[in-house]
């Protein structure tokens, strides 16, 4: 274990965040996964960091705060606790945040107090959010194994097994089960590379999603898009992998282009609660209706963060036949099953998803048409059937995706 360990810490300081000698490296995590923060901070001074912080965390005391404290340590946040965050952006640290949690810790929490907590989050570190959505701060999100998750993910399998078969699972979708990992990563980034480059090459109009669940979607692209993906790259000039895995190339539609129907295709866990069997429809690109057999406070809750959360913000494009997809087992958490499906993302843009972005204003990015909004949330819609197909400006018709995988 302590060398599959190391392994992940390097691809997660030399790829994820690709940390720069003398550079200040903040480390979220669980007290639940010490070990594997603790390696993290010990490659990051191999790496030459100046400093390594870890920001514990501890699921169980938070519930606790939930369930026995109505919330108020959530609510009324201590002054500290934006602090270390505004320092963190202004010294532009590589951010490195280790998933764990369990995907339905908060299921019996209200799912109002859950969404009123999240907007004083956001809102309470507004300032490092607009630091990672611009790329003035590396940042990089990954899973790690912990019993809770596991035995959701394995049902049946005994404590041990369950978490060591999590732990294959997400070894073989960080490709640390090859030779060099190292190596690996960057030959899948720069083919995502070339993939983002033939649809920006393309100067998309609109797209239309259809499939056999009652998706009957269009989404109109803004002038100037940008699909990216695998890697990004810092306003500093580095390159890094905000999340791993990955297997998406992403953009934003034009806010006010999405008219249609969409039905998610794998369950959605937010905030440690399920939303299932649900759907959106969209007018001029409002959420105008939604539903969901369960769940259906907590969708409510995401749709009305803010106004921008009555918008979508991202587009994404993954392969049916994608190595995450082709496991079969469903992660439970978003990080992992976007990147087994074609997605979709509630609330706000990533400001790169349109040239010139990330030098713009909120107010400049909304009249170029991106949403922004203080939340942002992926929902998958991905099927075997997925068709895609594109129009360019000048009306020419493309197939993108034939039978859930990419045409070209």
């Amino acid at each position: 274990m302590r060398d599959l360990l190391t392994k992940y810490a390097k691809v997660i300081v030399e790829v994820g965040v690709n940390l720069q000698k003398d550079e200040v490296l903040v480390v979220a995590a669980d007290v639940e996964v010490a070990d594997m923060a603790r390696e993290v901070v010990r490659q990051g001074y191999l790496a030459g960091a100046e400093r390594v912080i870890v920001l514990w965390r501890d699921e169980q005391s938070s519930l606790m705060d939930y369930t026995l404290g109505e919330g108020r340590k959530a609510l009324e946040p201590a002054p500290y606790e934006s602090g270390v965050w505004d320092w963190a952006t202004d010294k532009k640290a590589a951010y490195v945040n280790l998933i764990s949690g369990d995907p339905e810790l908060y299921a019996d929490v209200d799912p109002a107090l859950l969404a009123k907590a999240s907007r004083v989050r956001r809102q309470l570190n507004a300032k490092f959010y607009h630091g990672t959505s611009v790329n003035d701060i590396k940042w990089c999100l990954v899973g790690v194994p912990t019993l809770p998750w596991a035995k959701k993910v394995c049902p049946g399998l005994p404590d041990e097994e369950a978490v060591a078969r999590l732990w294959e699972l997400i070894a073989h979708t960080m490709r640390l089960d090859l030779a060099d990992s190292v190596a690996a990563w960057k030959e899948h980034t720069e083919a995502l590379h070339h993939r983002s480059a033939y649809l920006n090459g393309l100067d998309l109009a609109k797209l239309h999603y259809t499939n056999s669940l009652g998706t009957d979607l269009w989404v109109e692209l803004p002038q100037g898009y940008v699909f990216a993906g695998g890697s990004e790259l810092s306003t500093s000039g580095v390159e890094f992998c905000p999340n791993m895995p990955t297997e998406e190339v992403f953009s934003a539609p034009y806010k006010y282009g999405v008219n249609g129907k969409v039905v998610a295709s794998i369950p959605l866990f937010h905030n440690g609660a399920k939303v299932k069997n649900f759907g959106f429809r969209f007018e001029k690109g409002r959420i105008v209706d939604y539903w969901a057999d369960e769940g259906l406070e907590v969708l409510k809750g995401i749709v009305d963060t803010d106004e921008g959360s009555h918008y979508l913000g991202e587009v994404a494009l993954v392969p049916y036949d994608s190595p995450i997809q082709n496991l079969g087992v469903l992660f439970l958490d978003t990080l992992f099953d976007e990147n087994a499906s074609c997605h979709l993302a509630i609330g706000e843009a990533y400001p790169s998803s349109i040239k010139g972005g990330v030098e713009m204003s909120d107010e400049q990015l909304e009249t170029a048409g991106l949403n922004v909004s203080h939340t942002h949330v992926d929902f998958m819609l991905g099927t075997k059937d997925l068709s895609i197909v594109g129009w360019d400006r000048q009306g020419v018709e493309h197939a993108i995706f034939v039978d859930g995988n990419f045409a070209f």
